[in-house]
């Protein structure tokens, strides 16, 4: 197997430099190889949505497509390549599609994990925001994590925290020891400067994803006076350098309207980000406040302008709860992903912070085929209707019954949050998004035609 996997690297690399001579000419043709070389037909539908793109100039994907090659540092778009599309995604897939077969478990295509719990803001409502310098994986742990991983065929990897560029030597050290890998991080974005920005030149695997709230008014109120404008520097940084990156935006009952609204995101492409992440605000630990959750109006507006803006602007946008149709409902739990926190506890959600396995004791294996690993691989997806995939925040109950009947613990160190405490707290939410959701995903099923019967 591996001297196959290593054939079908070594061919594509050679097709992709053919690429980079006439990447407008030859982009079709690497993609009639990759589709030769996928013969299970993974990523056939991809493929086919890829090949749709490149034939329309005018198409805003083209042109997101086409700015990877005018905006980006050559070096950096080549190594993104080798790492993201052939490693983290195509070359891989059959490992873990393996491994899951052989383990009966899940195996994630990426791992979220904290190097620290530590961070230089203080944002109303983030669980983070406690926790202090309490925390902290150290490198020979961190690394472990990844080489248990990339046995497994999983190679791409998230940090978040904390804010884990408090840990900057540490990451661009592991990016350098597992340059078959790409890392992405959620950061805040302040404590990038033009020392950092060389390293990650010098690596060409790490991207940033750059947490802002809208625009100074709503980013500031929550993360502090004064952020939004080094998160502007930031961004006018990694641009300037031909760096990827891209945001991340949680909306909140305050923010809502400006983050889903036609400015920011056109704001955001002309920063130069490439990618946009959307999350909505979570209650997370004791004392979170309630009143920042959207909605379900609010969650609506943000389902239709995600929708609307991702047929219009040449942005690569994700909506973490209301696209989870994409992907099959729930991610979480190890079935695309999951979380390790800083203390080792590895928990099946960010969002979630309950566990029965700690990396310090268990290898990667053992914790997915832990109870409450099993238990979410057992419960997925949570609800048919995929605008409903959460079994926290859409599915009352769900969440209490897994955690229960697993034995998991909560994992917050200062004040444990019992799991019938923090379902509750959700519960209202959830029962008003009920309707909506089924509006919409029944609308959704049926192409649209009740909308246009209406009119």
């Amino acid at each position: 197997m591996k001297l196959k996997e290593n054939l079908q690297s070594a061919i594509i690399k050679q097709a992709y430099a053919y690429l980079e001579k006439e990447p407008e000419k030859n982009l079709p043709k690497l993609l009639d190889l990759v589709e030769k070389l996928d013969a299970a037909g993974t990523y056939q539908s991809q493929l086919a949505q890829v090949r749709q793109v490149l034939t329309q100039p005018n198409n805003n994907w083209y042109q997101l497509v086409q700015s990877l090659w005018t905006d980006i540092d050559a070096g950096v778009r080549q190594k993104l390549f080798e790492n993201f599309i052939i490693n983290a995604n195509f070359l891989w897939a059959p490992r873990r599609q393996e491994a899951e077969k052989l383990y009966g478990c899940n195996i994630p295509w990426t791992i979220l994990m904290d190097p620290t719990s530590a961070c230089n803001l203080h944002c109303t409502g983030c669980w983070a925001a406690k926790y202090g310098n309490l925390m902290n994986m150290d490198l020979t742990t961190l690394d472990s994590i990844i080489f248990q991983a990339k046995e497994l065929g999983i190679h791409m990897f998230i940090y978040s925290g904390g804010e884990p560029l408090m840990r900057k030597a540490d990451i661009i050290t592991l990016c350098e020891r597992h340059n078959d890998c790409v890392f992405l991080a959620f950061t805040n974005g302040t404590m990038i400067d033009e020392q950092f920005v060389e390293a990650m030149l010098r690596v060409k695997n790490f991207v940033p994803a750059i947490s802002v709230e809208g625009f100074a008014g709503h980013t500031d109120s929550r993360r502090g006076k004064g952020t939004f404008q080094r998160i502007y520097a930031a961004m006018q940084l990694l641009k300037q350098n031909k760096l990827p990156f891209g945001v991340s935006c949680c909306y909140t009952s305050q923010n809502v309207a400006s983050i889903g609204s036609e400015e920011y995101f056109d704001w955001i492409i002309q920063m130069g980000a490439k990618f946009c992440w959307i999350f909505t605000y979570m209650p997370v630990g004791n004392g979170a406040p309630t009143d920042l959750m959207a909605s379900a109006e609010q969650r609506e507006f943000m389902y239709h302008q995600v929708r609307k803006f991702r047929e219009t602007k040449p942005l690569f946008t994700m909506d973490f709860w209301n696209d989870a149709e994409y992907v099959g409902g729930c991610i979480a739990g190890g079935r695309n992903y999951l979380h390790i926190n800083a203390n080792g506890d590895i928990e099946p959600c960010a969002f979630i912070h309950y566990s029965d396995s700690n990396i310090n004791d268990k290898t990667l294996i053992e914790a997915f085929q832990s109870p409450l690993f099993m238990a979410y691989r057992k419960g997925q997806p949570f609800n048919e209707n995929m605008l409903r995939p959460c079994p926290l925040l859409d599915n009352p109950g769900r969440l209490t019954d897994i955690v229960e009947k697993s034995g998991a613990h909560s994992t917050d160190m200062q004040m444990p949050e019992d799991v019938r405490q923090l379902s509750d707290k959700c519960r209202e939410k959830a029962e008003l998004w009920q309707p909506t959701a089924n509006r919409l995903w029944n609308c959704h099923a049926c192409g649209g035609f009740c909308q246009k019967d209406q009119k």
